[in-house]
């Protein structure tokens, strides 16, 4: 191979007979000539180096092997900007975008527009969810907790890089918050432990067991998070949370049973018709 069209083709055909994604050989190809979409594809007859060609190839081999391209190339696409991403964190994803969405939607609508809120985002691992509130909406003060220093690190780094004020907190869940919170935002690891094995490689082998493995049923941290934020919100407050799809019933049931008989506890759906976020305002 010598041609951008030529490299694409092979990687295409090798990563479909190791049953991977086989568009992932055009992100690799793009990463290692430095170049957008639409510029690669008006360069298919250019001629690669053989120094492009075999870091290329050898990327592709990595991905066939399970690692997961994003932690290939460094970097995730989150909401529209870049974070990055390495095996200490989970890789984010397109449906935590929804949730994002739902919380600034949601605080439009909950809170008086004039008021600083107090957001505190639980499990932050690459902090995107956290930058990308702090970054979208001016009125939130947002703190960001992990248990994973190695996390926070990530986090840190794709703060400064995006120029977002958080406020970073190492610790376990909300023990080491001490403010009062106005929205609380969390997505926590939620995959039941034997579901774990059932999971591609590519998650299982590479990404952070801490940030899926969650107990038994996958909701022990639910539990421990509705538990202790009760004496942490203000009276006024709007809680969100990512599950994994066929545990809405049961996270609304475990918010209803805690929160005021007035709170309004939702289910909703990404866009795939999966539930995927449960919502409560108080």
């Amino acid at each position: 191979m010598k041609f951008v069209y030529e490299a694409l083709n092979w990687a295409s055909s090798f990563l479909k007979e190791a049953g991977r994604d086989e568009n992932a050989g055009e992100l690799l190809l793009r990463h290692h000539l430095e170049m957008d979409r639409a510029t690669l594809l008006s360069n298919l007859r250019l001629v690669l180096s053989e120094k492009q060609i075999l870091a290329f190839q050898v990327d592709v081999k990595k991905h066939a092997e399970g690692q997961p391209v994003q932690y290939l190339i460094g970097y995730e696409e989150f909401y529209g900007r870049r974070f990055i991403v390495n095996k200490e964190v989970l890789i984010p994803r397109p449906e935590t975008e929804e949730l994002v969405e739902g919380i600034l939607q949601r605080a439009s609508e909950h809170f008086d527009g004039e008021q600083k809120l107090n957001v505190v985002d639980v499990g932050t691992g690459s902090g995107a969810i956290a930058i990308t509130l702090a970054l979208e909406n001016p009125k939130f003060c947002v703190s960001a907790v992990d248990i994973a220093e190695e996390s926070l690190q990530v986090a840190q780094q794709n703060s400064r890089e995006l120029h977002a004020e958080v406020e970073w907190l190492h610790g376990d869940l909300l023990e080491p918050v001490k403010n009062k919170i106005d929205i609380l935002v969390s997505n926590p690891p939620y995959i039941p432990d034997w579901e774990i094995e059932t999971l591609s490689p590519v998650v299982k082998d590479h990404e952070p067991m801490r940030a899926l493995a969650g107990g038994e049923d996958g909701l022990d941290f639910y539990r421990r998070l509705i538990n202790d934020m009760i004496s942490l919100l203000n009276p006024k407050a709007l809680i969100a949370f990512e599950i994994g799809a066929g545990q809405g019933k049961d996270v609304k049931a475990l918010l209803e049973q805690a929160l005021p008989t007035k709170a309004k506890v939702e289910v909703v759906y990404d866009i795939n018709g999966k539930d995927r976020m449960v919502f409560a305002t108080i």
